[in-house]
């Protein structure tokens, strides 16, 4: 890899923080009035986008955290059942697998006694499952937001004999 300078690496080590290029170079020493304009130019230099995409690479084999294990993990939430998770008393199973239970996302319980006896509230709340759905389905392409104007026609130039070469 190519030597970065002192303040080429620090906003790479500061863009890493929130993938933001204007706050990484103001946080780099950069004007706050050409932030936007000197993160858009550093991530177009080729050496920048180098250090970047290593130290991102080294992050995620360090954490474990990947492209694939984020798409699983949105994959569980977006297919769990209810059914498979608690029971008609609205009790956890024990049949209830380690996947389905990662999709948890609180539990409440709540004992009452009064003179007329005692009940129970529990609660048990699942990640969106609509929001995982959603995230998948931008993944996969399927909800496009951006409209597309390319359009390929061909341009016919006539008179020709007033053009210049």
């Amino acid at each position: 890899m190519a030597k970065l300078t002192v303040k080429q690496q620090r906003f790479v080590d500061e863009y890493l923080i929130d993938l933001n290029a204007t706050q990484a170079a103001i946080r780099a020493g950069y004007s706050v009035k050409t932030a936007g304009v000197q993160g858009s130019r550093m991530l177009g230099n080729v050496k920048v986008q180098q250090a970047i995409s290593e130290k991102m690479a080294a992050r995620s084999r360090r954490t474990g955290v990947n492209q694939d294990r984020v798409v699983l993990e949105l994959a569980k939430i977006a297919f769990v059942k209810m059914t498979d998770l608690v029971d008609d008393q609205g009790q956890i199973k024990t049949s209830a697998a380690e996947d389905d239970l990662a999709c948890i996302e609180s539990m409440k319980y709540k004992k009452s006694e009064s003179d007329t006896g005692a009940s129970v509230e529990r609660e048990i709340k699942i990640s969106s499952k609509l929001k995982a759905l959603e995230l998948l389905g931008k993944h996969l392409g399927m909800w496009n937001d951006k409209l597309d104007v390319n359009v390929t026609q061909p341009i016919v130039i006539s008179g020709s004999g007033d053009l210049e070469d």
